[in-house]
């Protein structure tokens, strides 16, 4: 089965921080593609390890990612 899962990457000093909102789960990488690399490769060891049970637990069905616009300053 394949699932389409989010997948939020953000520059953090020297490389890239990758994050799936639906489960918590997060990676790391020198370059974007790295981040997203290893996060799938995060989730699938997830899923091969985490039970039934922690899978429903931890999943966040909705997620929105979305910009807001704020008053600085």
């Amino acid at each position: 089965m394949v699932k389409q899962l989010t997948a939020i990457i953000e520059k953090e000093d020297n490389g890239y921080v990758s994050l799936c909102p639906e489960f918590d789960v997060a990676s790391q990488g020198d370059t974007i593609a790295e981040a997203r690399d290893n996060l799938k490769e995060a989730l699938e060891l997830f899923f091969e390890m985490a039970s039934p049970e922690e899978i429903n637990s931890r999943l966040h069905e909705e997620v929105y990612v979305t910009h807001v616009e704020v008053a600085v300053g």
